[in-house]
């Protein structure tokens, strides 16, 4: 992009898309606030999740959100998640989705689509990167992580505000498992685990990566950190650990922030 372009687009609110295995949803993001402009779009995920199918869809909701007056320019960076390892633009793993997209430059594929800038970024990393520049780990310097608690384990390592990609946390070996077959939100939920003995193997997890890492913060995502006080307040951390704030919106708003950054649209 042009720099002239660039500095057009300074500040300016920006779209971000969030791809799942059952929904792709999109938003216009206030990058100042990390929030969204108006209300988010979804369209459910087509199955088979092929790369053309998916991209079509993309491209039908970054449409929808164009043609509202609150849209960015029409020439502006789109920033998109993807449910698996990305490497520069290139797709590594893909367990939600069709296995077509492995080794796909999802970059290059959906900029080709659009018609413009489209950076894409692994899930959980945008909503870490979300989480702890407009969230739970807003002004935190040092290493936090963000570990989501839904299917997988999923996690992000931001340092000093700075993601460190494709950090999978959710498969380090905990008592000789892999730890999100064991301490996911739907292993409880398989294993009808009372929440007490759902914080036995959460503590035996996040003692093992706090081990590990030594995080001056841990942020708690996914469905069920809204039943944090159900099981947070059983763990003994030296760390402080505390639920995700932004919610649904967290991958919307890391999608776009990490395209801002990446064209340095914002600081």
């Amino acid at each position: 992009m042009a720099k002239k372009d660039e500095k057009s687009h300074k500040n300016s609110p920006l779209i971000g898309i969030d791809i799942g295995g059952t929904g792709i949803k999109g938003g216009i993001v206030d990058i100042k606030k990390g929030k969204l402009l108006g209300e988010r779009f979804r369209v459910p995920t087509p199955q088979p999740a092929t790369p053309e199918a998916v991209a079509e869809v993309v491209a039908q909701v970054v449409a929808e959100l164009s043609s509202r007056p609150e849209a960015p320019a029409a020439d502006s960076p789109v920033g998109v998640t993807f449910p698996g390892i990305i490497q520069h633009g290139v797709v590594h793993s893909a367990a939600n989705v069709d296995k077509e997209w492995l080794n796909t430059d999802i970059d290059a594929l959906l900029t080709k689509r659009l018609g413009r800038p489209v950076e894409v970024i692994n899930d959980a990393d945008a909503a870490g990167l979300a989480e702890a520049r407009y969230g739970a780990g807003e002004g935190v310097d040092g290493t936090v992580l963000v570990i989501t608690l839904g299917t997988g384990i999923g996690s992000a390592f931001i340092f000093d505000g700075k993601l460190v990609p494709n950090a999978e946390l959710g498969h380090l070996e905990v008592d000789g498992f892999d730890a999100e077959s064991k301490a996911s939100a739907v292993a409880r939920e398989r294993d009808g685990l009372t929440w007490d003995e759902y914080s036995v193997l959460l503590q035996r997890y996040f003692s093992h990566v706090e081990f590990l890492f030594s995080p001056e913060l841990f942020i708690v995502g996914g469905g069920i950190s809204k039943r944090a006080d159900e099981y947070l307040p059983n763990l003994d951390l030296r760390t402080k650990i505390v639920p995700a704030e932004l919610r649904n919106e967290a991958g919307i708003v890391g999608a776009a922030l990490e395209i801002a950054i990446k064209h340095k649209l914002t600081k």
